[in-house]
């Protein structure tokens, strides 16, 4: 068929590819050209969840995930309701890709392996005659009386095309990549800042628990009032694991502002509060009177944790149960319900790395992911200012905002 209109997606990641697959598919007339800045496709597929992929998040309803995202809930309620997460389910198994669900939702393919859904978006990127170029960065866009012409630098060549629609799905940090010119056309930019990244504690006996984990744990910011239960990992650096990257996205703009210096605080046995947990500690004393406690962990937590969080309490190695003055039992309880650190710093959690900021929304339609500034230019994915947190939330929004952009920009190029 002849392609009598075009479209140029600027990116080669999720919501890139998934925007220019479902395009093509929907818009045989249309020719599609995605371009990569890097030479590396879909690199955070790749990476993401450990090199697993955690595709999305299981809900039953849209609304269900809202909550997940701390900017742009209202923008992400309007876009799952047009291609949620059992859409997203069902597009992968349309194409032969069967995910599982985990006990904590998050949703992954059957051969734990990135490689499967890469593999997928690659396929179907061939079958519908999507032309792929990398090494290839925008320099500008101008608009003409019928779309666009954009300066591209290929190889350290300045080369000029045109485009009937232009999507733009360049991921996060839009300045800093050298995309002022999406300011020019009239569009504004919330500064980006990182989101999704661990805590750095200058305590070098902390940091010697590296690798030690504790199941279930509450994490604080006592400053601005969030919490987040869930597992957490000690590393050589500080704090991770998903309950500290969960308050991290919901903190981001905040801790931000204050330099990435501020107080955290975790308990440990969350199911406790710390009365509660003076008075199971003397029933414990009573039960394990003869037992020395540091002779195994309490409470679920490890060897290594426990005997840690002993000593921070300041009780000497080798004290027996029996031999516990009451002031320790209330200085350990403290310490397992309300043990406190400085954060001095932030360290980025490479596989999940996601920004902050971006494109203002109310510049853009939820409805079909166009611009309401420049006609034909559309934004998916992360250059937008939503982000979730972890746990398949940001490759859901890439999915639903490129599915999105693909109908309307297929029904405009029938119009």
């Amino acid at each position: 068929m002849n392609k009598s209109k075009k479209l140029i997606v600027v990116g080669g990641g999720a919501s890139g590819f998934f925007c220019a697959i479902n395009a093509a598919a929907a818009a045989p007339n249309l020719e599609v050209l995605l371009l990569e800045k890097s030479s590396k496709l879909l690199s955070k597929v790749r990476i993401s969840g450990g090199g697993r992929c955690n595709v999305t998040h299981q809900s039953e309803q849209p609304d269900d995930m809202i909550d997940a995202y701390p900017r742009g809930r209202n923008f992400v309620r309007k876009t799952l309701h047009q291609f949620s997460a059992n859409d997203t389910m069902q597009w992968f198994l349309d194409r032969g890709v069967q995910l599982n669900t985990e006990p904590d939702g998050r949703m992954f393919p059957v051969s734990n392996s990135s490689e499967t859904i890469v593999h997928c978006l690659m396929t179907e990127a061939q079958h519908y005659g999507v032309t792929i170029r990398t090494g290839a960065e925008v320099k500008s866009i101008e608009m003409k009386t019928a779309g666009f012409e954009l300066e591209l630098m290929v190889n350290g060549n300045v080369e000029k095309t045109w485009a009937d629609f232009v999507c733009v799905s360049t991921g996060g940090y839009p300045k800093a990549a050298g995309f002022d010119w999406l300011e020019k056309p009239g569009h504004a930019i919330e500064p980006p800042v990182p989101s999704l990244f661990t805590f750095n504690i200058p305590d070098p006996q902390l940091h010697a628990l590296m690798g030690v984990s504790a199941a279930d744990a509450m994490v604080r910011l006592p400053s601005l009032k969030l919490e987040e239960r869930g597992a957490v990992l000690i590393t050589h650096w500080g704090l991770s694991g998903p309950a500290v990257l969960r308050l991290s996205a919901r903190g981001a703009r905040l801790l931000s502002r204050d330099a990435y210096q501020f107080d955290v605080q975790v308990n440990w046995v969350p199911d406790f509060h710390e009365t509660a947990m003076l008075q199971e500690l003397k029933s414990l004393k009573a039960v394990a009177a003869p037992q020395q406690l540091d002779a195994k962990g309490q409470f679920g937590l490890s060897s290594r944790l426990w005997n840690y969080l002993i000593s921070k309490a300041g009780i000497p190695g080798g004290k027996t149960w029996v031999d516990l003055p009451q002031a320790f039992l209330a200085k350990l309880s403290k310490v397992l319900c309300q043990d406190r650190y400085r954060v001095s710093g932030k360290t980025t959690f490479k596989e999940e790395f996601v920004t902050a900021g971006g494109i203002k929304l109310d510049e853009i339609d939820p409805l079909t992911m166009q611009s309401k500034i420049v006609p034909g230019l559309y934004f998916t994915g992360e250059v937008m200012n939503v982000d979730g947190i972890t746990g398949g939330y940001n490759f859901q929004h890439a999915w639903s905002s490129g599915w999105i952009a693909a109908k309307h920009i297929a029904l405009a190029s029938n119009a």
